[in-house]
């Protein structure tokens, strides 16, 4: 019996617990957003796709954390950025001048990729949220139970907390930082607070500052009615946020915490953990351009959250191979993964970017090809391959390991080869024909080498040699009839000459 898929898993749980179900993400725009940032935002689509399956309802809010301060000048941005270290990204300039601000910045071209993945997503930016009040009674409900908070969060984390501390962190109105005043006391209109830099003034509780982290992802469970939520698995550490928050969500706003949904990391393969602060990142933008968004979404969805993923994007084949597989079974990752009404030929990915190297990415020579090896073409399967050749020819430019590449040697120095090879390529060429399938092909080579006593592997490598220039190529049945057999002989029999 096949295992049901881990959305599904999760899916039923929850409509154990209500047929309505709002599911939270959250990303600090502090960089470019990224395909380990991702595995948070597909992860919950999976689970919203799952539950409506099931006939429930289901929407995903994203919580851009644009109020958190810049921790420090990341490696990407220019030196003076020194100085808005420890201000709210919603309030830094651009650092290309091309967004309203810092967080829009790296915000907006990863929601242009959410709508490229097919993930519906409300919006929420946290500066927004604090500066409309949507904060306010949450804010007075910290203040007033501080110590509550503190005994709290001392308990979960064994850490003791100043005695001067407060859940809230003033927005300092002449230095602008966000995470270096101290709140002095309180009453029904301000929030009094002493800054680093020598500044004493008063905060509002609409936009003043916000809440410390813990206590501030409790408060917008209960002001986004949150239900369920998949979150990093330092998060959900023993003694961790999540358990700090469950606390939080029922002593002091009165709400359950929402159904958590841990998950690891993303490995870049011989680099680590996906990371905007280290620089190891591929842009989810970026990433878009070079692979189909269905794919994107496989990478993630087919694997279970709570195990890691290593990811080498030059290694992609075999993953497509599998996914293609998938489609023809109705894999449950494969549907959770497709995006609109995409429609899949026969025709595999790792095929078309061995056919348009060979077609020089000419569409109308791809599909003279590809009807040379077999395939019929049709409306369906045009518009199939016109996509995907697109993708494939940028992941070969932008990903693929050299041994995938080639180019046709316009000439050959028929030196390179010596008596065996050429006898071999002769004998080989006088028994090719055009009514021959490629796996017939890819059989010849083994029967000619047979009956001329030399080993397969040499002749496998004297038809690279003849028709590339070195010692290896794409699998050598399809290769010599996608090349088109006619011209493969003429080449072989004037090397052999």
């Amino acid at each position: 019996m096949e295992e049901i898929h881990w959305a599904d898993v999760i899916a039923e749980d929850l409509l154990k617990r209500g047929n309505r179900h709002r599911i939270a993400t959250g990303i600090t725009p502090s960089g470019h957003i990224h395909l380990g940032n991702l595995r948070e935002m597909l992860t919950a689509d999976a689970v919203r796709r799952a539950v409506i399956d099931k006939g429930g309802e289901a929407e995903m809010i994203y919580i851009a954390d644009t109020f958190d301060p810049l921790r420090k000048r990341y490696p990407f941005l220019p030196e003076e950025y020194e100085q808005y270290v420890g201000m709210p990204l919603s309030e830094i300039p651009d650092p290309e001048g091309c967004h309203r601000n810092y967080a829009d910045h790296f915000l907006e071209p990863f929601l242009e990729s959410l709508e490229i993945l097919g993930i519906p997503v409300r919006v929420e930016k946290a500066d927004e949220m604090y500066k409309e009040g949507r904060y306010e009674e949450a804010i007075r409900i910290s203040l007033k139970r501080r110590d509550d908070i503190a005994r709290i969060i001392e308990e979960v984390t064994g850490r003791k907390l100043e005695d001067d501390w407060y859940p809230f962190m003033p927005l300092c109105k002449k230095c602008g930082r966000i995470n270096s005043a101290k709140v002095t006391g309180f009453d029904g209109r301000w929030i009094y607070y002493r800054c680093a830099c020598g500044y004493e003034g008063k905060a509002s509780y609409r936009g003043g500052g916000k809440l410390t982290w813990r206590v501030d992802w409790a408060a917008r469970w209960k002001i986004l009615g949150i239900t369920c939520e998949p979150f990093g698995k330092d998060h959900a550490a023993a003694g961790g946020s999540y358990d700090t928050g469950k606390r939080l969500a029922r002593e002091i706003f009165g709400i359950e915490p929402p159904y958590p949904i841990p998950y690891e990391w993303i490995n870049l393969k011989g680099v680590g953990a996906m990371s905007s602060s280290k620089g190891i990142v591929i842009p989810v933008r970026e990433f878009l351009d070079v692979l189909p968004p269905e794919i994107v979404r496989y990478i993630i969805i087919r694997v279970k959250p709570k195990k890691h993923i290593d990811f080498d994007p030059a290694n992609l084949l075999e993953l497509v191979d599998e996914f293609e597989e998938g489609m023809k079974r109705r894999d449950r990752a494969v549907e959770l993964s497709l995006v609109g009404d995409v429609e899949y030929s026969d025709i595999p990915f790792r095929h078309l970017v061995v056919v348009g190297q060979i077609a020089k990415w000419d569409l109308n020579k791809v599909f003279e090809i590809l009807e040379r090896t077999g395939y019929k073409i049709d409306e369906k399967v045009r518009r199939d391959v016109e996509r995907r050749i697109r993708y494939a020819k940028r992941w070969l430019e932008k990903f693929a390991p050299d041994k995938l590449k080639f180019e046709i040697a316009e000439k050959v120095d028929s030196s390179m080869f010596d008596g065996d090879e050429k006898k071999f390529l002769k004998a080989f060429a006088e028994k090719l024909n055009d009514n021959q399938t490629p796996e017939d092909i890819h059989n010849l080579v083994y029967q000619v080498a047979n009956e001329l006593n030399f080993k397969p592997a040499k002749a496998f490598r004297a038809i690279y040699k003849a028709i590339l220039g070195k010692n290896y190529g794409p699998r050598a049945g399809y290769f010599i009839k996608m090349l088109g057999v006619d011209w493969v002989k003429r080449r072989f029999l004037e090397v052999a000459a």
